[in-house]
Order: structure tokens, then C-alpha cells, then sequence
């Protein structure tokens, strides 16, 4: 079955039982300042999932794009990406597990509607219980009742079967719940019944995969304590698209797949030799995965940066770089691979086609960027060695030889293998030591960058405290205060708040003058002190965009959309938006507005800093 078949399943499976099909959100959150990206299927529908009712019902479903590098150093195994895609349903309210369960087993297993698969292949987890939670007796129940064998439920604990699950437990403030995964076996021969040990340690060797996860959302969490039942009990369940399509395509891997094919084939023509090296599997796989998430990333609208979404895209070309390098392909082959990514997704999503220009120009640009910065790296390294650095001399040589290795890669991004090659070339030896102390210096860079970015991830959810309410509706009398001073052009790139400021991204040519800023502050500060009601209305897509109100151009909207605006009426108001909220009732309740930085993040991109006293 190939991929367009399952998505045409999926969607089509759950549009007869009564869901509306709703677009993916861009890789970018529009309404949720607090996050980078969208890192799972049900993430830009949090708001809903906490008890807002959604303009197309309470039933929903989509194909849904991700992103995320927290497994980034996994990519290249069986099962892991940075893109990725998600297919999900969603209950708001309406059914719960016996339908969630009978469904997701009826879809993965009927031959008519759904994918087809064998029963006798398939292993399901359910919650064991804990202080939060009791036993999950009903999920386990369920699942007996549509056919599936008792001894094919496991019970697991929450590090497994609690979404979210402990890794992010601590901090988590938002919906929270049992789940239920569901495995299927790979293996040519099967596997047939299986102890709990036994299928723990299937799953751990990726004998069987994980292909489907019932999320029972029953509570509320607030900075990782659980503070009572949700209003309404939903569900979220999904599958993670690439890992399906292995299972129905009979692949052991996601790049093996239809997929990945024709972004194989380009890889292929480039790459010098060794086509079928198992050694060059990895940087194959590695180059295939950050080209096809670079380019999903430009065509939503980033460009490479040093902060934030645009360091991630930098990051991930870098790596794709360096990999493709180990490759021998030419220089600038990242973007002719890149354009058979567009190829592959012209049909699924629009804007990367239309941005196909751009996607390429982009990644070729940031190629040769890089390709610079590795020869100012080997500068560097040439006239150390000019000045004959022993690096075997004393321990003080040997620790500073560490710290060059690590400097390199740091500041240049020149990896460390390569520069243990030149200076193997040069007849120096760097010392098993001091390869030890460069590991452990990029580790503790790894797990600091780690640290950073799932802070910034928060687990998937924005803050909708009082004061990032707040700075929410001061970003959207901002963006329309640049349109009024600096143009139309202006367009929101990316914004992110905390409880200190709000930082704005914008599309503009050059840098701001003091009076444009002095001009942008006074027309916030004037709409604050006009105490303007916020309101929302649902409307036809059609009509919302006839309206005027601000949307992400050339991504897909559902029929019936959310619009917020400043003022008094919709056809009258200052400001106007697609947007999910949460916002203030009135923008009397901001406070004072005060521009503190306004800086360049990227070509064409400018970035403010604000504040609200």
C-alpha cells in the first residue's frame, strides 16, 4: 500500500464515522508563542483538547506535519526522524475508549476500509496504575472485547503508557492521561505470544513497532502535578505515518519506503561510490531525513539563523553537509536533493511547491555560508599548526588540545573527525585522552543544547497564564502597527513569549529608525488606552479571508475558521487575525507598551523585543 493510499484510508476511515478533515497547522505554531514547533499531531489543537469548542465539531482528523531534534542522534536507525508526519483523530468531548479502541482496531485491521493488517502480529500496552491513576481495567477490557487475546495486553507503567510521559512529567501544565499503544511484529517469521519480558525486549530490539497510541485524556496537569478532571474527557489518538507506511509496505525502516523514494534515488545519483557500503547506511539515511526537513521548514516560512527555529534549520543543513561530505557528493547537492523532497510533496502540501524557488535558493545559499566557515576552521587549525602545537607534551597541552578539538566544532562547525585526520596527516597523534576529553565536551554541549531546547519546547503546549495572555494581544496590535508605519509587506516570521517580554518576528528589508520605532510604540500605547474589546468570531474560510484578517498565506484552513479582532466590530477593528487565543477581554489590561530591541535574525527577517509594564 503506498503512501498516498494510507493517507486516503486514514482520512476517509474516519470521515465516515463522522469526523471533520481538518488541515495540518504549519510546522511553526500560529497561535502558541511559547514553542518552536509543532512536535506532535495534537499540539496545535491544545486549546480545544482544554474545552474550547472547535469551529468544525467536536470529531476531527488530519495528517498533521512535526518536527523535532530531541532524538536527533537517533536518526538514521530504523524508526527516527526530524520531520515527520502524525495521522490523528480526536475526541472533544464526544466518544471516549470503547470507540477509540474499537476503531484504531478495526482500522488497522479490516481489509476493506482500513489497512489490512494481521491480528495475530499485534501486541497492545495498556496503564498499570500508579499514585496519580489507578489500573486501566476498562482500556484492557476493551480490547478483549473487539478480539484481541488477553495475553497480548501488557501492562506498563507511566514511563510508557502516560502521555506525556515522565521525561517531561516535572515541568508538564496542560491536558494529561493514560494511553494505549498499540505494536505490530515485523519480523519475517513472527513472533507469536509473548511474555512481558519477551515483548519488552521485542520492542526494544524494533522486532515489533509501535504504530498506534490511544491518548485518554482524563486530567489536568499544572507544572507537573496533576490538579483535578478535565471538563470534558477526550481523546488523541494517532500514528506516526512514516512508521505505518514500513509496516504496510513490508520494510524494516522508514527511508526504505515509498516515502523516501525518489529522495533516495537523488542521494544515489550524487553520491561518489560505495553505494551499498552498510557504513555509509547512517549518513545516507541522515542526509535524506535534514533535507527533507530543511526543506519543510523553508516552505513554512524559516530561514537559517542563530537563535531559535533558524538555528534548528542551520543546525540540521550543517549536519546534512557534513554527512553528505562523507557521502563524496558534489558541493550544492543538498539542494538538488532538496528539489526531489518538493517533488514528493507536491501533491500532499501546496506551499511546497509554490516555495520551491525559494526552498532552493535557500539551502544552496546556507551550503556555501557553511562551506566558508569550515575553511576559516581550517585556517585557524593551519596556522596553530604552523606554531608547532605538541599536543602530547604536558597535560596543560593535552587539555588545550581538547579544548582546540571542541573550538572548532563550536565555532566553525568543523567536526572533530576531521580534524583528527589532519593532523594524523601532519604526523601528530592526538592521545586516547584527549579524544576522551573532547567526548566529554561535546556532551556536556549536547546535553546543554538539549537542556535549551526543551525549555523552549515546553512538552508541547503554550502557556496560557495571565501574562502571556498579555504579551499574546500585544503581538497582534504589534504586527499591525509595523503594517500601519513600515507596510503591507510586514508579515509575522515567528514569535515567542516569556513572563519578561514578547519577541516579535517580522518580514522587512532593512533596519528600523528610531521614529519608525517611536511611531510603532505610540500606536500600541493609543490602542491600549482606547480600552478596545477583544472579540472573536467563527467564520466561513471564505468569509474570514474576504474580511482582511491576517492569516499564514498558502497554508490550507478548515471551512470554518477563528478570527480575533481589536475593536467593536469586525468590519471597524484595528486589528483582525486567525488566531485560536487565549486573549485579555479588553487591551486596557495591557498595560504599558515599550519596543527595548530591534535587531536583525536573518535576511529579510528583523526581530523586536518588547515589554509591557
Amino acid at each position: 500500500m503506498n503512501s498516498s493510499e494510507v493517507r486516503r484510508r486514514f482520512l476517509s476511515f474516519f470521515e465516515k464515522r463522522g469526523h471533520a478533515i481538518i488541515p495540518s497547522a504549519p510546522l511553526v505554531p500560529e497561535n502558541d508563542p511559547t514553542v518552536l514547533f509543532n512536535t506532535a499531531g495534537m499540539q496545535p489543537l491544545v486549546p480545544y483538547l482544554m474545552g474550547r469548542p472547535h469551529p468544525q465539531g467536536d470529531k476531527l482528523a488530519n495528517v498533521q506535519k512535526c518536527l523535532r531534534t530531541t532524538d536527533i542522534d537517533d536518526v538514521g536507525d530504523a524508526t527516527h526522524a526530524t520531520f515527520f508526519e502524525m495521522l490523528g483523530n480526536w475526541s472533544l468531548g464526544s466518544y471516549f475508549k470503547e470507540d477509540a479502541i474499537k476503531w484504531s482496531y478495526e482500522l488497522l485491521t479490516s481489509k476493506e476500509e482500513g489497512f489490512g493488517l494481521d491480528p495475530a502480529r499485534l501486541y497492545v500496552t495498556v496503564f498499570a496504575g500508579d499514585h496519580n491513576a489507578p489500573r486501566d481495567d476498562e482500556a484492557a477490557e476493551v480490547w478483549e472485547a473487539v478480539g484481541l487475546p488477553k495475553n497480548r495486553v501488557y501492562f506498563r507503567g507511566a514511563d510508557a503508557n502516560w502521555w506525556p510521559a515522565v521525561k517531561g512529567a516535572d515541568t508538564w501544565t496542560g491536558p494529561t492521561g493514560p494511553c494505549s499503544e498499540m505494536f505490530y511484529d515485523i519480523t519475517p517469521e513472527g513472533l507469536g505470544d509473548l511474555s512481558p519480558d519477551e515483548f519488552a525486549a521485542a520492542d526494544e530490539s524494533q522486532k515489533v513497532v509501535e504504530i498506534w497510541n490511544d491518548v485518554f485524556m482524563e486530567y489536568e496537569k499544572k507544572d507537573g502535578k496533576i490538579v483535578g478532571p478535565l471538563a470534558k474527557k477526550n481523546v488523541d489518538t494517532g500514528a506516526g505515518f512514516e512508521r505505518l507506511c514500513a509496516v504496510l509496505q513490508g520494510k524494516d525502516n522508514i527511508y526504505d519506503t515509498d516515502v523516501f523514494t525518489l529522495i533516495n534515488v537523488a542521494i544515489a545519483n550524487f553520491q561518489r561510490d560505495g553505494a551499498l557500503r552498510s557504513d555509509l547506511i547512517k549518513p545516507r539515511r541522515v542526509v535524506a531525513d535534514h533535507t527533507r526537513a530543511a526543506t519543510m521548514l523553508v516552505a513554512d516560512g524559516v530561514t537559517p539563523g542563530n537563535g531559535d527555529q533558524g538555528y534548528v534549520l542551520r543546525r540540521l543543513l550543517r549536519r546534512a553537509v557534513r554527512y553528505a561530505d562523507s557521502l563524496g557528493c558534489p558541493t550544492d547537492s543538498l539542494a538538488k536533493i532538496a528539489d526531489a523532497v518538493v517533488e514528493t510533496y507536491r501533491g500532499v502540501y501546496p506551499n511546497v511547491a509554490a516555495g520551491r524557488e525559494k526552498i532552493i535558493a535557500t539551502i544552496s545559499e546556507e551550503e556555501t555560508k557553511f562551506r566558508k566557515t569550515l575553511s576559516l576552521g581550517l585556517l585557524r587549525l593551519e596556522k596553530i599548526l604552523a606554531r608547532n602545537l605538541d599536543t602530547g607534551e604536558t597535560v596543560e597541552r593535552e587539555v588545550a588540545s581538547a579544548q582546540l578539538v571542541f573550538d572548532l566544532y563550536q565555532s566553525y562547525g568543523f567536526p572533530p573527525e576531521m580534524t583528527y585526520e589532519i593532523l594524523s596527516e601532519r604526523g601528530i597523534k592526538m592521545l586516547p585522552d584527549i579524544q576522551t576529553r573532547v567526548s566529554a565536551l561535546l556532551t556536556e554541549h549536547e546535553e546543554k543544547s538539549r537542556a535549551g531546547a526543551d525549555a523552549k519546547f515546553k512538552g508541547g503546549l503554550g502557556d496560557t497564564g495571565e501574562v502571556s495572555v498579555r504579551y499574546h494581544t500585544a503581538t497582534h496590535l504589534l504586527h499591525q502597527a509595523l503594517r500601519d508605519v513600515l507596510g503591507e509587506h510586514v508579515q509575522q516570521k515567528g514569535s515567542n513569549i516569556t513572563s519578561e517580554r514578547l519577541r516579535f518576528d517580522f518580514a522587512h528589508p532593512q533596519k528600523m529608525t528610531d521614529e519608525e520605532k517611536a511611531q510603532v510604540e505610540a500606536i500600541v500605547n493609543e490602542k491600549i488606552a482606547a480600552k478596545l474589546p477583544m472579540n472573536q468570531a467563527v467564520l466561513p474560510k471564505a468569509e474570514a479571508e474576504a474580511s482582511g484578517a491576517l492569516h499564514f498565506f498558502g497554508e490550507k484552513y478548515p471551512e470554518s475558521v477563528s478570527v480575533y479582532f481589536i475593536g467593536n466590530s469586525l468590519e471597524t477593528a484595528y486589528s483582525k487575525e486567525f488566531c485560536g487565543g487565549p486573549h485579555v477581554k479588553n487591551t486596557g489590561e495591557l498595560g504599558h507598551f515599550k519596543i527595548q530591541k530591534e535587531e536583525a535574525v536573518a535576511a529579510g527577517v528583523r526581530r523586536i523585543k518588547a515589554v509591557l509594564g
